[in-house]
């Protein structure tokens, strides 16, 4: 459903939208600007990701191991960590696999549940892959800001981001 900052003509006799509450002018300025800034930026960062035979929820996969205990985590906690579906994140840990980055792992004393697993050359991508994406992430992001608004940015979307996650349960 739109947010537009005018209730459409064809919505206005909708008894059950009648009271929705609309977006003004600068709010639908800022939620499209929010949109736009969201798609292009992870746009921007699969594209330069491509030439390392990576997507972006890949990378997101082997720096989320990188950083767990182990190097490993069960699929189920990596499914949340990454907002994936298990399904989807299975059929990614599939492909990975493939790629020889990342290992399936039966958990010690639950005979359903699996670990994925950063390998060695896994690691090395990662190593190999991490600088060009920092540098990206800088281009494209980070160094758009002076300090004070990267301070303001990140006040203004971590209640977002807290409220969010509490809503999935992993506030």
């Amino acid at each position: 459903m739109d947010t537009h900052a005018t209730e459409p003509a064809e919505l206005a006799a909708a008894p059950a939208e009648e009271d929705a509450p609309w977006l003004n002018a600068r709010e639908q300025r800022l939620w499209r600007a929010h949109l736009e800034v969201s798609k292009l930026l992870e746009y921007q960062l699969s594209r330069e990701l491509q030439q390392h035979d990576l997507a972006i929820n890949d990378y997101e996969i082997l720096v989320v191991l990188s950083e767990s205990p182990d190097r490993r985590m069960r699929m189920t906690d990596l499914a949340t960590a990454t907002l994936q579906s298990k399904s989807r994140l299975s059929h990614q840990i599939t492909r990975m696999e493939n790629a020889g980055l990342v290992l399936r792992q039966e958990c010690p004393g639950d005979r359903r549940g699996l670990f994925a697993h950063l390998t060695e050359q896994g690691w090395q991508t990662l190593r190999k892959v991490a600088p060009d994406h920092v540098r990206s992430v800088r281009a494209h992001f980070i160094d758009r800001f002076d300090q004070d608004q990267l301070d303001a940015m990140y006040e203004a979307l971590a209640p977002i981001a807290e409220h969010l996650r509490g809503l999935r349960g992993r506030a």
